[in-house]
């Protein structure tokens, strides 16, 4: 599943601010988003990742995306890096 790959990503950025952040700088190869997020967070990762041609996978929830990183919070965005 998804979370996998996420848990294998040697180098991953959490949050939306910070996957903007790195999509502007072209270091992003894939983003991660769960779907039980307020669009209002996941939203402009979503927007221009699109706008710049970066994947977009769908995750069902931020507990095990956050968990699939690391962290004992929830994860909205993740981004993998190159």
């Amino acid at each position: 599943m998804s979370y996998d790959k996420v848990k294998q990503a040697s180098k991953t950025i959490i949050g939306t601010k910070q996957a903007v952040k790195a999509m502007h700088t072209g270091r992003v190869s894939e983003i991660f988003v769960a779907l039980d997020a307020d669009s209002w967070v996941t939203d402009p990762a979503i927007l221009f990742a699109k706008e710049i041609g970066v994947p977009i996978t769908l995750v069902e929830s931020k507990k095990e995306l956050g968990k699939a990183c690391g962290i004992h919070v929830g994860a909205a965005v993740v981004a993998i890096t190159v």
